[in-house]
């Protein structure tokens, strides 16, 4: 964190940030009629690239009917999601410390949504999760952007891929553009 962060700004462009995903959830995944009690109709949840944990733990932390995991490439970032999980006693939660390449077969759960902060551009992220990702899956891609930025979906979109819907809205402190880009793939 740069030394001139103040906590406001850690609460919004990290805590809130990640809770912006809530309606999405709750959308596409609770109100569809899964709970996270019966393993066949689950709603979970893996971020890619968690990093200190955002949005992934904060969610886990918020719906303890999701299950999430979190996959974290790097052992220091992983060990200290483990110790944040054993501190907050959560119980719907794992890391795994597997790297997402291109091709690369999945070996945790099926899940009902794929989420990333930060971690590549929409094209170059749909390929890494090519063997995560189902047609019931939903990817949502959070991003920082400004509507000027914002290309048309179709030019963003790889082959194989459907855009649900875009959502955008600001911050509430500092009023700075966000978007939550909703997509599928195609059967």
């Amino acid at each position: 964190m740069p030394r001139n962060t103040s906590p406001t700004d850690i609460v919004e462009k990290h805590f809130l940030d990640s809770l912006t995903l809530l309606p999405v959830i709750r959308q596409y995944g609770l109100e569809q009629g899964k709970v996270g009690n019966d393993r066949d109709n689950e709603v979970s949840l893996v971020d890619v690239g968690s990093g200190a944990g955002f949005p992934g733990l904060v969610l886990a932390a918020v719906l303890p009917e999701l299950t999430v995991t979190l996959v974290e490439p790097r052992q220091k970032r992983v060990s200290f999601l483990r110790h944040i999980i054993r501190i907050l006693g959560l119980t719907n939660v794992q890391v795994t410390d597997q790297r997402i390449e291109p091709g690369q077969a999945w070996d945790g759960p099926e899940c009902t949504f794929i989420t990333s902060r930060a971690v590549a551009a929409t094209d170059t992220f749909l390929p890494l999760i090519e063997g995560i990702a189902t047609e019931k899956t939903v990817v949502i891609m959070m991003g920082a952007t400004d509507e000027s930025s914002l290309p048309g979906q179709e030019k963003q979109i790889a082959a194989g891929w459907q855009c649900l819907e875009e959502q955008k809205f600001t911050l509430p402190f500092s009023h700075h553009p966000r978007v939550l880009t909703l997509l599928q793939k195609v059967a």
